[in-house]
């Protein structure tokens, strides 16, 4: 590795993949991790927070400040995803309770100080709902002038899994998404187009399952969580979900973009939440009739390197 560590703050909703997520982040040289923001999504908000204490003790990471964020959406009730996650939003693995504790300071506190502190412009990566983003857009739209890049997890070009159409990091919270769109800085979207695609193989999984240490054997048992078939196999394979994300801005070269208007539906009905990104070559009758709307381009991914990713999450995590 040259050059500095880039300065990062992770907002998510820990979660299984964010633990995985989270435990990469904290391991990998190229990253300096300067908070972690908790907001509802996986889980309640609380839980979220003991997630994600609970992990990054596991990891043996430094003294990150880890801040309490939004309790529910802007608009929309709180609707968690408990049946992906487990009860507990960590696959229920009955893990210790965290000897850590938050700063006293609610999230939005806490990223407006630590992307002003920041010496460097800062990356951020949310990989959750983006209620706490949005309401630091909007109380404090001072702190773009340090924001080097947003990659955020969330979205989806073909097909949801919330809904038809709509990712759940997006369809938690559309008009929150909508605000990220404005946010005026360059913005990458890891949506389900490639999230879903990035699988650690069966025997590396089970490797993490019988290895001595615990952050590994956590994290092995997170992956046999998140088998992409939950089909109860004794050797499952692993999403690495959310952690991706990460791994897109350590390794930005193992994504394929493309620049595109994206806008967020934010009408009732089964479209709600989508993420409506324009990949059409030329203007359609819509614009020829009625005028062109400004749209904010964002850099998609349409394309990853699996066996990169994979190969980049494993070594990081296993310090090889």
């Amino acid at each position: 590795m040259t050059g500095q560590p880039i300065p990062v703050i992770i907002d998510c909703d820990t979660g299984v993949d964010d633990a995985l997520a989270l435990l990469f982040a904290v391991r990998h040289p190229a990253l300096d991790v300067r908070a972690v923001t908790c907001v509802a999504g996986n889980t309640d908000v609380d839980g979220v927070v003991r997630n994600t204490l609970t992990v990054l003790e596991r990891a043996g990471a430094g003294d990150i400040p880890v801040a309490r964020g939004a309790e529910c959406p802007l608009i929309e009730p709180v609707r968690t995803a408990q049946h992906v996650h487990g009860r507990d939003g960590m696959g229920d693995l009955g893990l210790p309770a965290p000897t850590r504790v938050a700063v006293d300071v609610d999230a939005v506190t806490l990223l407006r100080r630590e992307i002003l502190a920041s010496p460097r412009p800062v990356t951020l990566i949310p990989m959750a709902p983006l209620t706490n983003i949005a309401l630091l857009l909007r109380t404090h739209p001072e702190v773009v002038r340090n924001i080097e890049r947003i990659v955020f997890m969330g979205g989806a070009v073909a097909t949801g899994n919330a809904t038809a159409v709509a990712e759940f990091n997006v369809w938690h919270d559309p008009e929150a998404a909508a605000i990220l769109l404005t946010a005026g800085v360059p913005i990458t979207m890891y949506g389900l187009d490639v999230f879903e695609r990035v699988v650690v193989p069966a025997a590396d999984v089970q490797r993490l399952r019988a290895s001595a240490e615990p952050s590994l054997r956590m994290a092995g048992e997170l992956l046999a969580h998140r088998d992409p078939a939950t089909s109860g196999d004794p050797t499952p394979t692993g999403g690495l979900g959310d952690a991706g994300a990460v791994c897109a801005v350590v390794d930005p070269a193992g994504i394929t973009t493309e620049s595109l208007p994206v806008e967020v539906s934010l009408a009732p009905g089964p479209t709600r939440g989508q993420t409506v990104a324009d990949r059409r070559a030329r203007p359609g009758e819509s614009e020829i009739h009625e005028g062109g709307r400004e749209q904010r381009l964002v850099d998609v991914a349409l394309g990853v390197d699996v066996e990169r990713y994979v190969k980049l999450w494993l070594t990081t995590v296993e310090g090889v």
